[in-house]
């Protein structure tokens, strides 16, 4: 124990000392471990806070929601938005709330997160666990409560979303909101939405030149709120259904309009351009094993699309396999759907189509029935129900150009992937002695067999080279819709369009042929419809190929006179 002699007036030798230790005990002892503990009551009356969403109804959920905010707890944002995006789960043992890191239900168990830290608590079985449910008000109201609340974020991104989302729902407390962020907002783009937001409820003034104004400045902006609002001006239902007065005004209106419709209307042929080349991209992908095969082996192989199809199934039981790697479980599924396919391409050439060189339409009946087959085949092992290839988390949202513009990641890599293919197999058949064999057999066979060229081995490697093809497609297509039986039949006729069309046996007549198509069918899809579209392509194809018969790029050597 500290003690210290104290008499009135001065203190006693040494206790000064005695008592300055004792004052700095006494302050450590008070202001040590407070912050600590309230830290801790903080998290605790932050726990039974969320805690009472597991009985409250929807309005409740509302208010409980509002007192959240009220606490300034750093995990409401977590937590509000884990409830918005049905992450927010009741552990049924011990009714306590958790953050679910992801609601798949692909998975054999949710990663359970406490709400006040976001620490890793538990992973259990999703059937041991009741999600928090919402409703579509309560949903809207989510929204518009994290938006405002992420308003004054420190990140300029989270300030960007949450200024997009209130500008979707403009109110006086809203309007007032962002005036005040306006004064002290740094970040230019979280500037530009506050000030399309303002100018927008400008329009609302009673002075006609401050209404004048406000459509100059929403001029160019191509945000569908600031669209909407100028359309009702020039329809005389603007101003909250309000007739608007001034002819000036509509006139303004009318121009900004104009421009704005102009501008997206060029984005929208530009993003019909990023579409076509995805799905010519596919088509490419396809079409490279056929011009392989067809142009060395002269085999119509009808069953080429079912190749493709193994290649998308494979994709979906490689994500069965590794549901916890979603990742990349797409990477791993290239080199297995190219075994598959190509294992099974080697199959059928050695079981049906070496009997049948040289009678090319039994080739196209025999591929027929093994295309049946094939189909038969998946139906028994997998039923008739399309199977979902859920997209890896890299490969999902979108690269946002602009508000009428942008382009989704998967469509991009699909087209990346594409190239690299296309520069693979061009490497394979440029800088190899298979692609050497594979080049001389299918300029002139009789010569490649004369100078020693093992041509049937050619053939079984030709034919697995391009089912292995078909196989890596069917990978990139799983990405762009659902996996089943009937896959192959949407594309082999494309696909054989594309060979014919770019040039028999020839790999940059097939990319420049398929990117074309690809577009092509896309650009008339808006006027003519997807049937209508086709049908018109193809007569422009017929009309090509009387004019050139061989194709953009017509193959060389002694084999094509006979083609």
């Amino acid at each position: 124990m500290l003690r210290a002699e104290l008499r009135v007036g001065a203190p006693a030798p040494g206790g000064r000392w005695t008592l300055g230790l004792s004052l700095a005990w006494c302050l450590l002892l008070l202001t040590g471990p407070a912050p600590a503990a309230a830290a801790d009551t903080g998290d605790d009356a932050f726990r039974a806070l969320v805690a009472e969403f597991a009985d409250a109804n929807f309005r409740e959920k509302e208010a409980l929601a509002e007192r959240l905010l009220a606490t300034g707890h750093p995990r409401v944002r977590d937590v509000l938005t884990a409830l918005l995006e049905d992450r927010l789960f009741e552990r049924e043992r011990d009714r306590r709330i958790f953050v679910v890191e992801s609601n798949d239900e692909r998975l054999t168990a949710f990663r359970l997160l406490d709400p006040a830290s976001l620490d890793l608590v538990d992973a259990v079985a999703p059937d041991l666990l009741r999600r928090i449910i919402t409703n579509n008000r309560l949903r809207r109201f989510l929204r518009g409560t994290i938006a405002r609340f992420s308003l004054s974020s420190a990140d300029a991104g989270v300030r960007l979303e949450a200024a997009r989302e209130l500008l979707r729902g403009l109110d006086d407390e809203t309007i007032e909101l962002f005036r005040r962020r306006a004064a002290v907002e740094t970040d230019p783009d979280v500037s530009y939405e506050i000030e399309t937001a303002l100018s927008i409820a400008a329009l609302e003034d009673g002075d006609p030149h401050v209404r004048i104004e406000a459509v100059e400045r929403l001029s160019g902006r191509l945000n569908p709120v600031v669209h909407n609002r100028l359309t009702a001006l020039v329809a005389d239902t603007g101003n909250g259904g309000r007739v608007e007065p001034d002819a000036d005004v509509r006139a303004a209106a009318a121009d900004a309009l104009w421009q704005i419709d102009s501008m997206r209307n060029v984005y929208s042929v530009l993003e019909t351009v990023a579409f076509g080349l995805s799905l010519g991209s596919v088509l490419v992908l396809v079409a490279i094993g056929l011009a392989i095969t067809f142009g060395v082996m002269g085999v119509i192989n009808m069953a080429h699309g079912e190749l493709m199809m193994l290649g998308a199934y494979t994709t979906y039981v490689v994500q069965l396999w590794m549901p916890d790697l979603i990742g990349i479980s797409l990477l791993v599924a290239v080199p297995a759907a190219f075994l598959v396919a190509g294992s099974i391409g080697v199959l059928i050439e050695r079981s049906v189509i070496r009997f049948l060189y040289g009678r090319p339409l039994e080739t196209l009946l025999a591929t027929f029935g093994v295309s049946l087959v094939l189909q038969q085949l998946v139906r028994s092992v997998f039923s008739a129900n399309n199977r979902a290839v859920v997209t890896p988390s890299w490969m999902s949202g979108a690269l946002q150009f602009n508000e009428a513009f942008s382009l989704t990641w998967n469509r991009m890599y699909i087209v990346l992937f594409a190239l690299l293919v296309f520069a693979l197999v061009l490497a394979v058949l440029r800088r190899t002695r298979l692609g050497l064999d594979i080049r001389a057999v299918s300029q002139n066979r009789a010569m490649a067999r004369a100078m020693g060229v093992r041509t049937e081995r050619v053939d079984v490697m030709t034919f697995g080279l391009g089912a292995g093809i078909a196989g890596v497609a069917g990978v990139a297509l799983t990405q762009l819709t659902n996996v089943g039986p009937n896959l192959g039949q949407s594309y082999i006729v494309d696909s054989f369009m594309v060979v014919v069309f770019g040039g028999v046996g020839n790999l940059w007549g097939t990319l420049i042929g398929g990117m074309s198509l690809g577009i092509a069918n896309k650009l008339l899809e808006p006027f003519a419809g997807a049937v209508l579209g086709k049908i018109l392509v193809l007569v422009v194809l017929i009309l090509f190929i009387q004019r050139r018969p061989r194709g953009l790029f017509p193959q060389t050597g002694r084999a094509a006179e006979s083609m």
